[in-house]
Protein backbone atom coordinates (compact mmCIF):
# COMPACT_ATOMS: atom_id res chain seq x y z
CA UNK A 1 0.00 0.00 0.00
CA UNK A 2 1.11 3.85 -0.26
CA UNK A 3 1.64 6.01 2.23
CA UNK A 4 -1.39 8.92 2.05
CA UNK A 5 1.09 11.46 1.42
CA UNK A 6 0.99 11.88 -2.02
CA UNK A 7 -2.48 11.66 -3.70
CA UNK A 8 -1.22 10.95 -7.33
CA UNK A 9 0.97 8.05 -6.38
CA UNK A 10 -1.73 6.71 -4.62
CA UNK A 11 -3.88 6.71 -6.98
CA UNK A 12 -1.62 5.72 -9.58
CA UNK A 13 -0.91 2.37 -7.76
CA UNK A 14 -4.90 1.33 -7.28
CA UNK A 15 -5.47 1.82 -10.98
CA UNK A 16 -2.70 1.14 -13.36
CA UNK A 17 -5.45 1.24 -16.06
CA UNK A 18 -7.15 4.55 -15.82
CA UNK A 19 -7.92 7.03 -13.24
CA UNK A 20 -8.32 9.68 -15.75
CA UNK A 21 -9.38 13.11 -14.63
CA UNK A 22 -9.69 14.95 -17.87
CA UNK A 23 -12.78 14.95 -20.42
CA UNK A 24 -14.94 14.44 -17.31
CA UNK A 25 -16.68 18.39 -18.16
CA UNK A 26 -17.02 17.00 -21.99
CA UNK A 27 -19.07 13.89 -20.18
CA UNK A 28 -20.95 15.75 -17.46
CA UNK A 29 -21.95 18.63 -20.67
CA UNK A 30 -23.93 15.67 -21.92
CA UNK A 31 -25.24 15.23 -18.57
CA UNK A 32 -26.80 18.50 -18.24
CA UNK A 33 -25.68 19.01 -14.91
CA UNK A 34 -27.10 22.28 -13.44
CA UNK A 35 -24.65 25.40 -12.23
CA UNK A 36 -24.59 24.25 -8.54
CA UNK A 37 -23.40 21.15 -8.98
CA UNK A 38 -20.74 21.89 -11.24
CA UNK A 39 -19.49 24.16 -8.91
CA UNK A 40 -19.32 21.52 -6.26
CA UNK A 41 -17.63 19.24 -8.97
CA UNK A 42 -14.68 21.65 -10.00
CA UNK A 43 -13.79 23.10 -6.87
CA UNK A 44 -14.01 19.18 -5.59
CA UNK A 45 -11.51 18.81 -8.98
CA UNK A 46 -9.66 21.53 -7.78
CA UNK A 47 -9.58 20.10 -3.86
CA UNK A 48 -8.41 16.58 -4.89
CA UNK A 49 -5.09 17.87 -6.95
CA UNK A 50 -3.93 19.76 -4.43
CA UNK A 51 -4.07 17.04 -2.23
CA UNK A 52 -7.16 18.05 0.27
CA UNK A 53 -9.42 14.90 0.49
CA UNK A 54 -11.54 15.65 2.99
CA UNK A 55 -12.82 18.56 1.42
CA UNK A 56 -13.15 17.59 -2.17
CA UNK A 57 -14.79 14.62 -0.39
CA UNK A 58 -17.20 17.37 0.62
CA UNK A 59 -17.85 19.00 -2.43
CA UNK A 60 -18.69 15.55 -4.42
CA UNK A 61 -21.29 14.45 -1.42
CA UNK A 62 -22.57 17.87 -2.10
CA UNK A 63 -22.91 17.20 -6.45
CA UNK A 64 -24.59 13.75 -5.37
CA UNK A 65 -26.77 15.36 -3.22
CA UNK A 66 -27.88 17.88 -6.02
CA UNK A 67 -27.91 15.45 -8.55
CA UNK A 68 -28.64 12.00 -7.67
CA UNK A 69 -28.63 10.53 -11.49
CA UNK A 70 -25.36 12.48 -12.68
CA UNK A 71 -22.76 9.55 -12.82
CA UNK A 72 -19.79 12.03 -12.96
CA UNK A 73 -20.42 12.77 -9.24
CA UNK A 74 -20.62 9.16 -8.31
CA UNK A 75 -17.31 8.69 -10.30
CA UNK A 76 -15.35 11.43 -8.72
CA UNK A 77 -16.73 10.84 -5.21
CA UNK A 78 -15.44 6.81 -5.49
CA UNK A 79 -12.12 8.40 -6.67
CA UNK A 80 -12.08 10.54 -3.16
CA UNK A 81 -12.72 6.89 -1.34
CA UNK A 82 -10.27 5.56 -3.32
CA UNK A 83 -7.24 7.44 -2.41
CA UNK A 84 -8.20 7.74 0.85
CA UNK A 85 -7.96 4.06 0.72
CA UNK A 86 -11.44 3.29 1.71
CA UNK A 87 -12.19 0.35 -1.12
CA UNK A 88 -15.69 -0.61 0.14
CA UNK A 89 -17.15 2.90 0.28
CA UNK A 90 -16.01 3.26 -2.77
CA UNK A 91 -17.49 0.00 -4.81
CA UNK A 92 -21.32 1.24 -4.09
CA UNK A 93 -20.21 4.80 -6.03
CA UNK A 94 -18.57 2.68 -8.97
CA UNK A 95 -21.75 0.46 -9.36
CA UNK A 96 -24.08 3.24 -9.35
CA UNK A 97 -22.04 4.71 -11.96
CA UNK A 98 -22.08 1.43 -14.21
CA UNK A 99 -26.23 1.85 -13.26
CA UNK A 100 -26.61 5.14 -14.53
CA UNK A 101 -24.19 4.81 -17.40
CA UNK A 102 -23.07 1.48 -18.88
CA UNK A 103 -20.60 2.33 -21.48
CA UNK A 104 -18.36 3.97 -18.87
CA UNK A 105 -15.48 1.55 -19.15
CA UNK A 106 -13.39 3.37 -17.12
CA UNK A 107 -15.98 2.88 -13.91
CA UNK A 108 -16.17 -0.33 -15.10
CA UNK A 109 -12.21 -1.52 -14.84
CA UNK A 110 -12.17 0.29 -12.13
CA UNK A 111 -14.77 -2.11 -10.25
CA UNK A 112 -13.04 -4.79 -11.43
CA UNK A 113 -9.92 -4.57 -10.01
CA UNK A 114 -11.48 -4.06 -6.56
CA UNK A 115 -13.23 -7.09 -7.15
CA UNK A 116 -10.10 -8.72 -7.39
CA UNK A 117 -8.65 -7.40 -4.39
CA UNK A 118 -11.70 -8.24 -2.55
CA UNK A 119 -11.13 -11.79 -4.49
CA UNK A 120 -14.62 -11.98 -5.82
CA UNK A 121 -13.25 -13.58 -9.63
CA UNK A 122 -16.30 -14.67 -11.26
CA UNK A 123 -17.59 -11.18 -10.75
CA UNK A 124 -14.45 -8.90 -11.65
CA UNK A 125 -14.35 -11.17 -14.54
CA UNK A 126 -17.79 -10.31 -15.66
CA UNK A 127 -16.15 -6.49 -15.58
CA UNK A 128 -12.85 -7.26 -17.52
CA UNK A 129 -15.28 -9.49 -20.55
CA UNK A 130 -17.40 -6.40 -21.00
CA UNK A 131 -14.43 -3.47 -21.08
CA UNK A 132 -12.80 -5.80 -23.91
CA UNK A 133 -15.97 -5.49 -25.44
CA UNK A 134 -16.00 -2.04 -25.86
CA UNK A 135 -12.17 -1.52 -25.92
CA UNK A 136 -10.20 -4.68 -26.26
CA UNK A 137 -6.21 -4.27 -25.66
CA UNK A 138 -3.91 -7.16 -25.82
CA UNK A 139 -3.12 -7.25 -22.13
CA UNK A 140 -6.18 -7.49 -21.00
CA UNK A 141 -7.07 -10.66 -23.36
CA UNK A 142 -4.11 -11.92 -21.55
CA UNK A 143 -5.77 -11.45 -18.65
CA UNK A 144 -8.94 -13.16 -19.58
CA UNK A 145 -6.69 -15.88 -20.95
CA UNK A 146 -4.87 -16.50 -17.64
CA UNK A 147 -7.98 -17.17 -16.03
CA UNK A 148 -9.52 -19.69 -18.44
CA UNK A 149 -6.44 -21.82 -17.95
CA UNK A 150 -6.21 -21.40 -14.37
CA UNK A 151 -7.71 -24.93 -13.58
CA UNK A 152 -5.28 -26.46 -16.49
CA UNK A 153 -1.83 -25.44 -15.30
CA UNK A 154 -0.06 -24.90 -11.58
CA UNK A 155 2.67 -22.94 -13.16
CA UNK A 156 0.62 -20.99 -15.06
CA UNK A 157 -1.37 -20.79 -12.35
CA UNK A 158 0.23 -19.66 -9.86
CA UNK A 159 2.21 -16.77 -12.07
CA UNK A 160 -1.30 -15.17 -12.50
CA UNK A 161 -2.06 -15.69 -8.67
CA UNK A 162 0.68 -14.14 -7.61
CA UNK A 163 -0.48 -10.92 -9.85
CA UNK A 164 -4.01 -10.85 -8.33
CA UNK A 165 -2.40 -11.45 -4.49
CA UNK A 166 -0.43 -8.39 -5.32
CA UNK A 167 -3.85 -6.40 -5.35
CA UNK A 168 -5.96 -8.86 -2.97
CA UNK A 169 -3.44 -8.99 -0.18
CA UNK A 170 -5.83 -10.32 2.02
CA UNK A 171 -8.44 -12.71 0.12
CA UNK A 172 -7.74 -16.24 2.31
CA UNK A 173 -9.75 -17.89 -0.60
CA UNK A 174 -6.82 -17.03 -3.29
CA UNK A 175 -4.52 -17.94 -0.81
CA UNK A 176 -5.50 -21.29 -0.41
CA UNK A 177 -6.14 -21.83 -4.02
CA UNK A 178 -2.23 -20.95 -4.53
CA UNK A 179 -1.62 -22.86 -1.95
CA UNK A 180 -3.05 -26.11 -3.33
CA UNK A 181 -1.08 -25.31 -6.75
CA UNK A 182 1.63 -25.23 -4.81
CA UNK A 183 0.99 -28.86 -3.31
CA UNK A 184 0.70 -29.90 -6.86
CA UNK A 185 3.57 -28.74 -8.00
CA UNK A 186 6.04 -30.37 -5.54
CA UNK A 187 6.81 -26.76 -3.01
CA UNK A 188 5.13 -27.98 0.33
CA UNK A 189 6.57 -24.74 2.36
CA UNK A 190 5.15 -22.02 -0.11
CA UNK A 191 1.87 -23.68 0.11
CA UNK A 192 2.68 -23.57 3.95
CA UNK A 193 3.49 -20.02 4.00
CA UNK A 194 0.30 -19.18 2.18
CA UNK A 195 -2.12 -21.46 4.85
CA UNK A 196 -0.79 -19.65 7.54
CA UNK A 197 -1.47 -16.40 5.99
CA UNK A 198 -5.09 -17.88 5.04
CA UNK A 199 -5.66 -19.03 9.21
CA UNK A 200 -5.18 -15.67 10.33
CA UNK A 201 -7.32 -13.85 7.37
CA UNK A 202 -9.90 -16.62 7.97
CA UNK A 203 -11.62 -16.58 11.51
CA UNK A 204 -11.81 -20.23 12.09
CA UNK A 205 -10.05 -21.57 9.53
CA UNK A 206 -9.66 -25.50 10.35
CA UNK A 207 -9.04 -26.57 7.48
CA UNK A 208 -5.84 -24.39 6.98
CA UNK A 209 -4.65 -25.86 10.11
CA UNK A 210 -5.35 -29.27 8.93
CA UNK A 211 -3.78 -28.69 5.89
CA UNK A 212 -0.54 -27.08 7.10
CA UNK A 213 -0.40 -29.99 9.90
CA UNK A 214 -0.31 -32.81 7.26
CA UNK A 215 2.19 -30.50 4.89
CA UNK A 216 4.63 -30.45 8.08
CA UNK A 217 3.97 -33.92 8.84
CA UNK A 218 4.97 -35.00 5.06
CA UNK A 219 7.65 -33.17 5.34
CA UNK A 220 9.31 -35.20 8.48
CA UNK A 221 8.36 -32.32 11.18
CA UNK A 222 6.24 -34.33 13.66
CA UNK A 223 6.79 -31.38 16.30
CA UNK A 224 5.30 -28.85 13.92
CA UNK A 225 2.71 -31.20 12.91
CA UNK A 226 1.75 -31.71 16.05
CA UNK A 227 0.86 -27.81 17.45
CA UNK A 228 -0.31 -27.30 14.30
CA UNK A 229 -3.02 -30.25 14.99
CA UNK A 230 -3.71 -28.51 17.98
CA UNK A 231 -4.83 -25.36 16.74
CA UNK A 232 -7.28 -26.88 14.57
CA UNK A 233 -8.99 -28.83 17.82
CA UNK A 234 -8.91 -25.66 19.66
CA UNK A 235 -10.74 -24.22 16.76
CA UNK A 236 -12.84 -27.70 16.96
CA UNK A 237 -12.52 -30.43 19.26
CA UNK A 238 -14.87 -32.74 17.38
CA UNK A 239 -12.99 -32.35 13.63
CA UNK A 240 -13.12 -35.80 12.87
CA UNK A 241 -10.13 -35.29 10.15
CA UNK A 242 -8.11 -33.38 12.28
CA UNK A 243 -8.73 -35.70 15.65
CA UNK A 244 -7.68 -38.54 13.22
CA UNK A 245 -4.40 -37.13 12.11
CA UNK A 246 -3.77 -36.09 16.29
CA UNK A 247 -3.25 -39.51 17.61
CA UNK A 248 -1.53 -40.37 14.24
CA UNK A 249 0.99 -37.61 15.20
CA UNK A 250 0.95 -38.11 18.66
CA UNK A 251 1.80 -41.46 18.43
CA UNK A 252 4.66 -40.70 16.47
CA UNK A 253 5.88 -38.06 18.05
CA UNK A 254 5.80 -40.05 21.59
CA UNK A 255 7.63 -43.04 19.86
CA UNK A 256 10.37 -40.35 18.54
CA UNK A 257 10.92 -38.87 21.91
CA UNK A 258 11.17 -42.34 23.45
CA UNK A 259 13.74 -43.07 21.23
CA UNK A 260 15.76 -39.31 21.80
CA UNK A 261 15.30 -40.25 25.80
CA UNK A 262 17.04 -44.14 25.25
CA UNK A 263 19.89 -42.08 23.36
CA UNK A 264 20.37 -39.73 26.31
CA UNK A 265 20.48 -42.91 28.72
CA UNK A 266 22.95 -44.64 26.62
CA UNK A 267 20.57 -47.79 25.82
CA UNK A 268 21.37 -47.68 21.87
CA UNK A 269 19.60 -51.14 21.38
CA UNK A 270 16.26 -50.12 22.76
CA UNK A 271 16.23 -46.75 20.72
CA UNK A 272 17.18 -48.66 17.64
CA UNK A 273 14.06 -51.06 18.73
CA UNK A 274 12.00 -47.60 18.71
CA UNK A 275 13.65 -46.04 15.40
CA UNK A 276 12.70 -49.36 13.38
CA UNK A 277 8.80 -48.58 14.67
CA UNK A 278 9.19 -45.41 13.43
CA UNK A 279 9.84 -46.87 10.19
CA UNK A 280 7.73 -49.35 10.08
CA UNK A 281 4.70 -46.93 10.95
CA UNK A 282 5.01 -44.32 8.25
CA UNK A 283 6.97 -46.16 5.44
CA UNK A 284 6.14 -44.22 2.73
CA UNK A 285 7.17 -41.33 3.96
CA UNK A 286 10.83 -41.40 2.92
CA UNK A 287 11.30 -38.46 5.68
CA UNK A 288 10.87 -40.48 8.54
CA UNK A 289 13.05 -43.47 7.30
CA UNK A 290 15.54 -41.21 6.55
CA UNK A 291 16.07 -39.59 9.80
CA UNK A 292 15.34 -43.27 11.32
CA UNK A 293 18.13 -44.40 9.64
CA UNK A 294 19.99 -41.37 10.62
CA UNK A 295 19.44 -42.13 14.66
CA UNK A 296 20.09 -45.78 13.90
CA UNK A 297 23.62 -45.28 12.65
CA UNK A 298 24.18 -43.11 15.16
CA UNK A 299 23.37 -45.34 18.23
CA UNK A 300 25.35 -48.48 16.51
CA UNK A 301 28.28 -45.91 15.78
CA UNK A 302 28.29 -44.87 20.14
CA UNK A 303 27.47 -48.68 21.19
CA UNK A 304 30.91 -49.34 18.95
CA UNK A 305 29.40 -52.11 16.73
CA UNK A 306 31.40 -50.22 13.32
CA UNK A 307 30.19 -53.08 11.05
CA UNK A 308 26.28 -52.69 11.43
CA UNK A 309 27.48 -48.54 11.95
CA UNK A 310 28.76 -48.35 8.78
CA UNK A 311 26.28 -50.39 6.93
CA UNK A 312 23.11 -48.31 8.06
CA UNK A 313 25.31 -44.86 7.54
CA UNK A 314 25.94 -45.82 3.99
CA UNK A 315 22.44 -46.43 3.49
CA UNK A 316 21.59 -43.07 4.76
CA UNK A 317 24.41 -41.27 2.45
CA UNK A 318 23.13 -42.95 -0.34
CA UNK A 319 19.94 -41.04 -0.09
CA UNK A 320 21.46 -37.94 1.43
CA UNK A 321 25.13 -37.83 0.50
CA UNK A 322 25.43 -34.20 2.35
CA UNK A 323 24.22 -35.98 5.44
CA UNK A 324 26.72 -34.21 8.08
CA UNK A 325 25.12 -36.09 11.26
CA UNK A 326 25.60 -39.76 8.88
CA UNK A 327 29.46 -38.61 7.37
CA UNK A 328 30.79 -37.97 11.56
CA UNK A 329 29.46 -41.43 12.80
CA UNK A 330 30.67 -43.42 10.09
CA UNK A 331 34.00 -41.87 10.52
CA UNK A 332 33.78 -42.74 13.74
CA UNK A 333 33.01 -46.39 13.01
CA UNK A 334 35.87 -46.74 10.49
CA UNK A 335 37.89 -45.42 13.59
CA UNK A 336 37.05 -48.32 15.35
CA UNK A 337 37.68 -50.50 12.26
CA UNK A 338 40.79 -49.31 11.98
CA UNK A 339 39.93 -48.03 8.38
CA UNK A 340 41.74 -44.89 8.53
CA UNK A 341 41.48 -43.44 5.14
CA UNK A 342 38.12 -43.83 5.06
CA UNK A 343 37.30 -42.30 8.40
CA UNK A 344 39.57 -39.39 7.37
CA UNK A 345 37.57 -39.05 4.59
CA UNK A 346 34.33 -38.85 5.84
CA UNK A 347 35.68 -36.11 8.15
CA UNK A 348 37.01 -34.04 5.29
CA UNK A 349 33.53 -34.51 4.04
CA UNK A 350 31.64 -33.28 7.08
CA UNK A 351 34.21 -30.13 7.32
CA UNK A 352 33.05 -29.04 3.67
CA UNK A 353 29.66 -28.90 4.72
CA UNK A 354 29.88 -27.49 8.72
CA UNK A 355 33.35 -25.74 9.02
CA UNK A 356 32.93 -24.87 12.50
CA UNK A 357 31.93 -27.79 14.31
CA UNK A 358 34.70 -28.98 16.43
CA UNK A 359 33.75 -32.53 17.08
CA UNK A 360 34.64 -32.74 13.24
CA UNK A 361 37.82 -30.98 13.46
CA UNK A 362 38.98 -33.13 16.74
CA UNK A 363 37.99 -36.47 14.79
CA UNK A 364 39.50 -35.74 11.75
CA UNK A 365 42.83 -34.38 13.75
CA UNK A 366 42.35 -37.85 15.48
CA UNK A 367 42.01 -39.45 12.81
CA UNK A 368 44.88 -38.40 10.96
CA UNK A 369 47.34 -38.83 14.20
CA UNK A 370 46.08 -42.72 14.09
CA UNK A 371 46.63 -43.24 10.40
CA UNK A 372 50.35 -41.78 10.91
CA UNK A 373 50.32 -44.29 14.22
CA UNK A 374 49.08 -47.18 12.41
CA UNK A 375 52.26 -46.81 10.08
CA UNK A 376 54.88 -47.71 13.21
CA UNK A 377 53.62 -50.04 15.78
CA UNK A 378 49.84 -50.79 16.93
CA UNK A 379 49.39 -52.66 20.09
CA UNK A 380 46.24 -53.13 18.84
CA UNK A 381 47.44 -55.13 15.73
CA UNK A 382 49.84 -56.74 17.80
CA UNK A 383 47.85 -58.45 20.72
CA UNK A 384 45.44 -59.16 17.40
CA UNK A 385 42.36 -57.41 19.36
CA UNK A 386 39.76 -54.89 18.36
CA UNK A 387 40.47 -51.31 19.73
CA UNK A 388 37.37 -51.81 21.62
CA UNK A 389 38.18 -54.93 23.60
CA UNK A 390 37.64 -54.79 27.30
CA UNK A 391 40.84 -55.45 29.37
CA UNK A 392 39.96 -59.12 29.95
CA UNK A 393 40.15 -59.36 26.52
CA UNK A 394 43.57 -57.91 26.40
CA UNK A 395 45.06 -59.45 29.35
CA UNK A 396 43.67 -62.86 28.04
CA UNK A 397 45.37 -62.27 24.82
CA UNK A 398 48.57 -61.36 25.79
CA UNK A 399 49.05 -64.28 28.13
CA UNK A 400 48.30 -66.53 25.23
CA UNK A 401 50.87 -64.58 22.74
CA UNK A 402 53.96 -64.06 25.79
CA UNK A 403 53.28 -68.11 26.19
CA UNK A 404 53.26 -69.04 22.07
CA UNK A 405 56.47 -66.60 22.04
CA UNK A 406 58.32 -67.15 25.19
CA UNK A 407 61.71 -66.97 23.58
CA UNK A 408 62.86 -69.99 25.88
CA UNK A 409 60.91 -71.89 23.66
CA UNK A 410 63.36 -71.60 20.79
CA UNK A 411 66.83 -73.36 20.33
CA UNK A 412 67.85 -71.87 16.88
CA UNK A 413 69.20 -68.32 17.35
CA UNK A 414 67.88 -67.07 14.46
CA UNK A 415 64.14 -68.09 15.66
CA UNK A 416 65.38 -66.60 19.36
CA UNK A 417 65.71 -63.39 18.30
CA UNK A 418 62.98 -63.24 16.75
CA UNK A 419 60.53 -64.50 18.94
CA UNK A 420 62.89 -61.82 21.86
CA UNK A 421 61.60 -59.02 19.39
CA UNK A 422 57.97 -60.47 19.09
CA UNK A 423 57.97 -60.95 23.01
CA UNK A 424 59.33 -57.05 23.94
CA UNK A 425 56.28 -56.16 21.39
CA UNK A 426 53.80 -57.97 23.21
CA UNK A 427 54.87 -56.84 26.79
CA UNK A 428 54.61 -53.14 25.42
CA UNK A 429 51.37 -53.97 23.86
CA UNK A 430 49.85 -54.96 27.45
CA UNK A 431 51.86 -52.59 29.06
CA UNK A 432 50.44 -49.68 27.10
CA UNK A 433 46.38 -51.37 26.72
CA UNK A 434 46.25 -52.08 30.53
CA UNK A 435 46.63 -49.11 31.49
CA UNK A 436 43.62 -46.52 31.15
CA UNK A 437 45.96 -43.28 30.98
CA UNK A 438 48.19 -44.71 28.61
CA UNK A 439 45.99 -46.37 26.56
CA UNK A 440 43.68 -42.90 26.12
CA UNK A 441 47.01 -41.38 25.09
CA UNK A 442 47.50 -44.08 22.26
CA UNK A 443 43.97 -44.14 21.22
CA UNK A 444 44.73 -40.47 21.10
CA UNK A 445 47.05 -41.02 18.80
CA UNK A 446 50.31 -40.50 20.95
CA UNK A 447 52.67 -43.71 21.35
CA UNK A 448 53.20 -43.28 25.76
CA UNK A 449 56.17 -45.79 24.66
CA UNK A 450 57.71 -44.09 21.93
CA UNK A 451 60.74 -41.50 23.06
CA UNK A 452 59.92 -39.73 19.70
CA UNK A 453 56.57 -38.41 21.30
CA UNK A 454 57.82 -37.44 24.81
CA UNK A 455 58.90 -34.57 25.19
CA UNK A 456 62.34 -34.43 27.24
CA UNK A 457 61.71 -37.99 27.42
CA UNK A 458 64.57 -40.56 28.18
CA UNK A 459 64.19 -43.07 25.51
CA UNK A 460 61.67 -46.04 25.13
CA UNK A 461 61.17 -48.09 28.05
CA UNK A 462 61.33 -51.25 25.96
CA UNK A 463 64.21 -50.97 24.19
CA UNK A 464 66.26 -53.39 26.16
CA UNK A 465 67.65 -56.93 25.53
CA UNK A 466 65.57 -59.52 26.36
CA UNK A 467 68.15 -60.38 29.66
CA UNK A 468 66.34 -57.59 30.98
CA UNK A 469 62.97 -59.43 30.54
CA UNK A 470 64.02 -62.97 31.79
CA UNK A 471 62.23 -64.18 34.99
CA UNK A 472 58.43 -62.35 34.53
CA UNK A 473 55.26 -63.91 34.71
CA UNK A 474 53.56 -63.39 31.81
CA UNK A 475 50.43 -64.59 33.67
CA UNK A 476 50.60 -62.44 36.70
CA UNK A 477 48.10 -59.03 36.21
CA UNK A 478 50.41 -56.79 37.32
CA UNK A 479 53.72 -55.77 35.58
CA UNK A 480 56.67 -57.51 33.91
CA UNK A 481 59.05 -57.36 36.84
CA UNK A 482 57.71 -59.02 39.84
CA UNK A 483 58.18 -62.98 39.08
CA UNK A 484 60.60 -65.34 38.22
CA UNK A 485 59.46 -67.75 35.36
CA UNK A 486 61.43 -69.74 33.83
CA UNK A 487 61.03 -72.62 30.99
CA UNK A 488 63.15 -75.76 31.20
Amino acid sequence: MVAPGSVTSRLGTVFPFLLVLVDLQYEGAECGINADVEKHLELGKKLLAAGQLADALSQFHAAVDGDPENYIAYYRRATVFLAMGKSKAALPDLTKVIELKMDFTAARLQRGHLLLKQGKLDEAEDDFKKVLKSNPSENEENESDEMQRLRHNYTAAISFLDKILEVCVWDAELRELRAECYIREGEPRKAISDLKAASKLKNDNTEAFYKISTLYYQLGDHELSLSEVRECLKLDQDHKRCFAHYKQVKKLNKLIESAEELIRDSRYTDAISKYESVMKMEPNIAEYTIRSKERICHCFSKDEKPVEAIRVCSEVLQMEPDNVNALKDRAEAYLIEEMYDEAIQDYEAAHEHNENDQQIREGLEKAQRLLKQSQKRDYYKILGVKRNAKKQEIIKAYRKLALQWHPDNFQNEEEKKKAEKKFIDIAAAKEVLSDPEMRKKFDDGEDPLDAESQQGGSGHPFHRSWNSWQGFNPFSSGGPFRFKFHFN
